[in-house]
């Protein structure tokens, strides 16, 4: 039992790390000297200066922010250093810590990362994971070294991926149980119970690329599970998106149906459209568009979009 409280300093940046954020600074016997965040960026339409989400949350609470570009430079270190802490907590930061950094804090750094690792090392395990078609996901809470998310495990939490998850609503999932497991450590860490962190496995380690707008625009050569399961996956960005007779669309909903007679059909045409939806050619099946967004316009059922679009009614 420690006698003071735990001194964390924690690092985040968007919006998946504000529950860990808020874990943090209600855990009894344990006190968030500092946040470290990213430098506030440019954002919305008129490319506004906005703080992260983190910082805005911080502020709040009354916790002194710290923005560095980097935490390369020595006089970051020293301010840190200077902190004197317990343990750092790093949720989505966004900076890469160097091993003096790592090797600051007395019982090292705590990473909570959204993924049953080592599958989905990286930047956007949640997206890739809904869109390889994962039975299951999770978060796991690792002790952090040098390398990428190759950290051993702590402790860790799965959770179903579901027929309607979306990026959006496993995004929300996992961030609330990020700060669950990572209570139970802080917990366990205070009252002696922390478990002996587990080295990753060799085998089943794959890479959560960093998402890439280009990957919106579909690619219908490909079938129609994989298209379905990318436009959830990219809801609520990039947003996937199509051309439906001649204007480009994005898609919110869709869904992939059994193999239709499409042969000699160009992929991504439509090959047909009803009430229920219109039906596109893929590689392999099709997938019905359900709701779907002009440009500039707002998200709509497929019936709506037919409504304006009468030469598409009926078989193509």
């Amino acid at each position: 039992m420690h006698a003071e409280p735990l001194r964390l300093v924690f690092a985040g940046t968007p919006a998946f790390a504000v529950p860990c954020l808020e874990t943090c600074l209600r855990t009894e016997g344990a006190r968030v000297v500092a946040v470290c965040t990213q430098p506030d960026r440019p954002a919305g339409r008129g490319r506004t200066l906005t703080e992260s989400p983190v910082k805005q949350a911080a502020l709040a609470a009354g916790v002194p922010v710290l923005q560095p570009e980097s935490m390369k430079p020595r006089a970051v270190q020293e301010q840190l250093a200077a902190l004197a802490p317990d343990l750092l907590v790093v949720v989505a930061y966004g900076l890469i810590l160097p091993r003096a950094v790592l090797a600051l804090p007395r019982q090292g750094c705590w990473n909570v990362h959204a993924s049953l690792l080592p599958r989905w090392r990286g930047a956007a395990p949640i997206q890739r994971a809904l869109a390889a078609g994962d039975a299951e996901t999770g978060v796991c809470l690792m002790r952090m070294e040098a390398g990428l998310d190759s950290g051993p495990v702590l402790l860790r939490a799965a959770t179903p991926i579901t027929a309607e998850d979306t990026g959006g609503s496993l995004h929300e999932r996992l961030a609330q149980l990020g700060a669950r497991l990572l209570a139970q450590g802080l917990t366990r860490l205070r009252d002696g119970s922390l478990p002996v962190a587990q080295p990753q496995p060799a085998e089943g380690v794959t890479y959560a690329h960093k998402l890439d707008k280009a990957e919106a625009l579909l690619d219908f050569g490909r079938p129609a599970v994989e298209l379905a399961r990318l436009v959830r996956a990219f809801d609520p960005w990039p947003v996937a998106e199509a051309t439906i007779a001649g204007e480009r669309v994005r898609l919110w909903r869709t869904l992939a149906l059994p193999a239709a007679a499409t042969r000699g059909v160009a992929p991504g045409a439509v090959v047909a459209t009803a009430a229920e939806g219109i039906d596109l050619a893929t590689g392999a099946g099709v997938l019905r568009v359900l709701e779907l967004q002009r440009p500039g316009g707002r998200r709509m059922d497929a019936r709506i979009y037919l409504n304006g679009h009468p030469a598409l009614r009926g078989p193509a």
